[in-house]
């Protein structure tokens, strides 16, 4: 298990799993009073959390399934990237796209937090790639026709 330094100035528990398989820790929004989001409207959502990352992690903020499904609301730039020299406060950019307003309560569960390992490149200038049965094709691409 992976050790991750936080403070914690949200006034509610540390983000947990909710069960023994879950990859994410669910993120509870840190405001005053409830906010309402219009259709299309979005709005930066603080949580209290400061994290420091090992280099060669990141940590991922992606929309709750539960909240996207009833409610609408995701995640815009899903998923967030959180890095891993970042040390501010983690927000999370709510997005309403559903039809009708939606209310956002202090201590909701927002999104879901997920710790990734990566890796980093160097470029390796060529003058062609490798040929495969793909070739250039995507976008549905590999789909039934």
């Amino acid at each position: 298990m992976t050790k991750v330094k936080v403070i914690n100035k949200s006034g509610y528990p540390l983000p947990r799993y909710q069960t023994a398989g879950s990859a994410g820790l669910d993120l509870q929004a840190v405001l005053e009073d409830s906010i309402s989001l219009k259709p299309l409207e979005r709005a930066l959502v603080k949580t209290g959390l400061y994290i420091a990352l090992e280099p060669g992690y990141e940590a991922q903020v992606r929309p709750r399934s539960g909240l996207a499904y009833k409610q609408g609301i995701s995640v815009l730039n899903a998923p967030g990237t959180i890095d891993a020299d970042y040390r501010g406060e983690i927000g999370v950019i709510l997005v309403n796209l559903s039809n009708e307003e939606v209310s956002i309560a202090p201590g909701e569960r927002i999104a879901q937090l997920v710790i990734a390992q990566y890796s980093r490149i160097t470029w390796d200038i060529s003058e062609s790639l490798d040929e495969t049965d793909r070739g250039a094709g995507g976008f549905g691409s590999t789909g039934q026709k």
